[in-house]
């Protein structure tokens, strides 16, 4: 790979095209047309002396060239973006090149969303991309940095740092409380209206719960589920039944009362976690991100207020 009839645009754009597997796909993301992604990826390929991807009528593989030349794109792409960074003195350099990131609905929307906004706003030539999905992302193969999750880590190729601790609690409004009676024990939630959702990698319909005997689980049944946080938090105010959610989600509904702690004794672990591919350890400007987004995370107007119990 001598040839050096190629630009930083083009080793963009055969990364994206690489990581999506479309090049409508990476067109619509960069906001340029598919014409010129092929174009690009075309001229790359003619510098290289190789075939990069293989295109079929349905989709775009990779070819065994096309992996390594991946790898080296990404470690040249890696190396232009901290540049400007470490060119400048340290602690005031200005950030530049692309911050990937992923995290939850609610989490990215209420919290991550205007911490973002301003980490944009200190480093301008920094491009932030947000993708809020309740799922479990892979890092290494969606091209993301950083996934701010909730939850243990379990990847063992993976970096995680713990940003703060944190639990789920079970709440209900006061008026199904009222309409009800709270449960006198976890095996009573058995009998009441729960409201399920799956949330990442939390199991659906099965409550693990530490209590004063330890790690109990109780199988809850209700007559609404949903994927969608939000969902679950209006239906809870609205008093259609108990739910489990993270401390820091109910924090603001359980100050004013519209939500209540039921069987406070009860609890499931669930801290907020940066989890980072390995190769950020040599990454300035990702350690840098990293930071930011903890210290925001902690303290401010958009941190997490979390019980940790």
């Amino acid at each position: 790979m001598v040839n050096k009839e190629w630009d930083l645009i083009d080793l963009r754009v055969f990364c994206l095209v690489a990581r999506r597997g479309s090049f409508v796909a990476a067109a619509t993301e960069m906001g340029i047309s598919p014409a010129y992604v092929t174009k690009r990826v075309a001229g790359l390929e003619r510098a290289l002396g190789q075939t990069l991807l293989h295109r079929t009528t349905r989709r775009v593989l990779i070819s065994e060239a096309g992996e390594a030349a991946y790898a080296w794109a990404r470690r040249v792409l890696d190396a232009a973006d901290e540049g400007p960074a470490l060119a400048g003195a340290p602690g005031q350099a200005l950030l530049a090149g692309t911050l990937r990131i992923a995290t939850s609905l609610r989490l990215g929307r209420n919290h991550l969303s205007p911490i973002l906004a301003r980490l944009s706003e200190l480093h301008p030539a920094l491009e932030v991309w947000l993708e809020l999905v309740d799922r479990r992302v892979d890092l290494l193969d969606e091209g993301f940095d950083i996934d701010i999750r909730v939850g243990e880590v379990e990847e063992p190729h993976l970096i995680a740092h713990r940003i703060v601790p944190s639990v789920r609690v079970l709440c209900a409004a006061p008026a199904y409380l009222a309409r009800r009676s709270a449960p006198r024990s976890l095996a009573e939630l058995a009998q009441h209206d729960c409201l399920l959702l799956r949330e990442r990698q939390q199991g659906f319909g099965i409550w693990r719960m530490q209590g004063p005997r330890g790690l109990e689980s109780v199988k809850v049944t209700g007559n609404l589920g949903t994927n969608h946080s939000d969902v679950v938090n209006h239906w809870a105010l609205a008093g259609k039944g108990i739910v489990l959610l993270s401390s820091w989600d109910v924090d603001e509904a359980l100050r004013s009362g519209a939500l209540q702690r039921v069987l406070p004794d009860y609890c499931q672990r669930a801290d907020v976690w940066a989890v980072t591919a390995a190769r950020s350890q040599q990454s300035p400007k990702l350690q840098r991100c990293l930071s930011f987004l903890t210290e925001a995370l902690c303290h401010g107007p958009h941190a997490l207020h979390t019980l940790e119990r």
